[in-house]
């Protein structure tokens, strides 16, 4: 069985995170395609949600922080630069694109209502991909330690605490309910 050359993996994961980054232009919405664009080619399930945590945690880009993770595990320090420059180049060329509209239509009230309207999706795709991460094959081996950990998560969440300090108390909570 032939494995693949240093530059086929850099090439595939410079195409993965451009499609990714094209197709899916935030980062929350960006994690459920990458699941499967890497889950069980690149990488395995538990690297992958390791991988989506510690972005949650680390300040900056969760795009950016999986974009390096993900080249890192695949396929080195070349790999992160791959991964990268495939995740920035979209949404800088959409960003310049979307001032530019913005700029000339910003005053529109058709303008503001779209926005309106793209805020329910988000919403959704959201809980979308937290759906999939939750009944994974890894969540659903450990039940109702999950589910504890998801409800204090929800909680501190609804109290406004920072998305870092959960995912950091929800590890803790991992450290000392499955060991």
């Amino acid at each position: 069985m032939n494995t693949p050359s240093k530059f086929s993996v850099w090439t595939k994961l410079f195409w993965m995170f451009l499609k990714v980054n094209i197709l899916t232009t935030s980062g929350p919405a960006s994690v459920g395609l990458l699941y499967k664009e890497s889950v069980g080619t690149i990488m395995s399930e538990a690297q992958f949600v390791e991988a989506v945590g510690l972005s949650n945690i680390l300040p900056g880009s969760e795009a950016l922080k999986l974009a390096m993770f993900v080249g890192h595990a695949a396929g080195g320090m070349p790999g992160v630069m791959a991964a990268l420059i495939g995740a920035v180049l979209p949404p800088t060329i959409i960003m310049l694109t979307v001032v530019s509209i913005l700029e000339r239509y910003q005053g529109e009230v058709w303008m503001q209502n779209f926005i309106k309207g793209m805020s329910p999706a988000v919403g959704v795709l959201i809980a979308l991909v937290s759906w999939q991460i939750f009944r994974s094959d890894a969540s659903k081996s450990i039940g109702r330690r999950a589910l504890a950990i998801a409800l204090a998560a929800f909680v501190a969440l609804w109290f406004d605490l920072p998305s870092p300090f959960v995912l950091l108390g929800a590890g803790i909570l991992g450290v000392l309910l499955f060991r």
